[in-house]
């Protein structure tokens, strides 16, 4: 199937089975940029979170905060996003709609333009194309300047100007200090959070890949920038090879982590190290190791606050996706708040010396994570398209089949359900239809194992583990399916040395 197909394949069976739909659908007036998800959507976000948390925050020793939603408008003129955060539009003179200028250039040119590009640029890029609007095909207007942050005001009469956070790193910033004095924060160290974010995007599309609201799993690693290369576990991904594509180059590249730091690609070790870990997580959630990439940033497309910059992107059927931000921020964000704040956000280094700590962001979208990993697993079975999920991310580790749905063996898949769901397996009952129908639908959302109890089961205190992915089946003794299953979700027994 070609990329449009597989899109409208992923959201056909994203509304089917409920993981992702509109929010407020049942009301057709309700604004496009916003998404709710269900059962199945929402227990594969919460495990892509839950393994970014062990992967990275844990075994990095990284701190997690969870900060407000809600912050005062003079945070965000420490943080610079009132003055900055703004993105090029451009009107049809004809129906009205507003678009995103540098989006629709860039659909129609078929590269990348940069959102900080002056806007008299993307005027003369609109004219000189003859780019019209998407819509209509209409004449289109100037292009101007539009603030991305989402207002709100908290009081009575609305005395407190407030924003929702454009970002969830901003509450990470406003926590150092006192992670300092209460955490025995020392430098290098990393602070996480995972939360919402708002962004008021003129022109949402792409369903949960640009949305105004949306779920970010933040990584902030504070370092003292004269020992950005003093990092004591370097070696451990010195020769991991980090897929580049470079400034200038239209072939992606591949450089070993100790490499991007000889050849001076990045500013040090600390961060070809994130870089390596980064790919290495994405990697493990499910994503093949070649449909990934860095994206080194020019000046003129990078953020306001940052130095350099490496979109980590995912090769999808909508092209190259940006899931993470990854910005050398610099001291940008401590010295702002410092000014408008007035408190001394320095900290002391293990020699005594007092700092304002660099930063190095590791930003990433829970949904475009979770689009992204449902693009790369959609596969073609012999029963129809199924997701073809790591274990650890699927929404439910095993599906409980009952060959009968009465007597002995529906007791016995009960008490089998029972007993799993007690040591923490995530289990789906599913006592009714035939068995091949069973299968499918299990295999659809990405189930990797189904648990076939039948009159064998009751008699000989055994069960039957079927495999999504090769249909291949063994048989297990009951005593051992707990010890089994984790084993086979932890990829620590190939499927058919785990039973008969």
């Amino acid at each position: 199937m070609n990329s449009e197909e597989k899109y409208n394949k992923i959201l056909e069976i994203a509304s089917r089975k409920s993981l992702f739909y509109p929010a407020a659908e049942i009301y057709p007036a309700s604004p496009a940029g916003f998404w709710d998800f269900g059962p199945i959507g929402q227990s594969i976000r919460r495990k892509i979170i839950d393994f970014w948390r062990h992967e990275l925050v844990q075994k990095e020793n990284i701190l997690e905060v969870h900060g407000s939603q809600i912050l005062p408008a003079s945070v965000f003129e420490g943080s610079g996003h009132l003055k900055s955060f703004s993105d090029p539009i451009v009107q049809c003179m004809k129906c009205k709609k507003f678009e995103r200028a540098d989006k629709l250039i860039s659909e129609v040119l078929k590269k990348e333009i940069p959102e900080s590009l002056p806007t008299e640029k993307l005027d003369k890029l609109i004219q000189n194309n003859n780019i019209k609007c998407a819509k209509c095909g209409g004449k289109l207007g100037k292009v101007s300047k539009f603030n991305m942050m989402v207002e709100t005001m908290v009081g009575r009469e609305g005395e407190f100007k407030t924003f929702l956070r454009p970002e969830a790193c901003q509450s990470i910033f406003l926590n150092f200090l006192r992670m300092c004095k209460t955490m025995r924060l020392k430098i290098p160290q990393g602070i996480a959070q995972i939360g919402g974010a708002f962004r008021n995007e003129i022109s949402p599309r792409q369903s949960i890949t640009r949305s105004i609201e949306f779920s970010q799993m933040e990584a902030e690693i504070f370092f003292d920038s004269e020992k950005i290369n003093d990092i004591t576990n370097f070696s451990d991904v010195a020769k991991y090879k980090i897929r580049l594509l470079r400034l200038g180059k239209e072939t992606i590249e591949e450089f070993s982590a100790e490499d991007l730091v000889k050849k001076k690609i990045v500013p040090g070790k600390l961060i070809a190290y994130y870089m390596a870990r980064t790919q290495q997580v994405w990697n493990e959630m499910g994503i093949s190791y070649d449909k990934l990439r860095f994206r080194e940033v020019d000046k003129d497309e990078r953020a306001f606050y940052s130095l350099a910059t490496f979109d980590f992107e995912v090769e999808t059927c909508l092209g190259w996706l940006e899931i993470i931000a990854n910005n050398y921020r610099t001291d940008y964000d401590l010295k702002g708040h410092m000014e408008h704040s007035r408190t001394n956000l320095e900290c002391l280094t293990d020699d005594g010396k007092k700092i304002i700590p660099h930063i190095w962001e590791i930003s990433a979208g829970v949904d475009r994570t979770m689009f992204a990993i449902l693009d790369n697993c959609l596969k073609e079975g012999k029963e129809g398209l199924y997701f073809s999920l790591n274990p650890k991310i699927a929404s439910f580790n095993c599906a409980i089949l009952p060959l009968v749905n009465n007597g002995e063996i529906l007791d016995l898949s009960k008490d089998i359900e029972k007993e799993l769901k007690n040591s923490w397996f995530d289990v789906f009952f599913d006592p009714s239809g035939s068995i091949g129908r069973r299968y499918a639908r299990n295999d659809e959302i990405g189930t990797p194992f189904c648990i076939t109890i039948d009159g064998e089961s009751v008699k000989n205190k055994d069960v039957t583990i079927r495999d999504r992915d090769t249909t291949r089946q063994i048989r297990v003794k009951i005593s051992e399916l707990k010890k089994i299953l984790r084993q086979l979700i932890n990829g620590e027994i190939e499927f058919e040395k785990a039973g008969k």
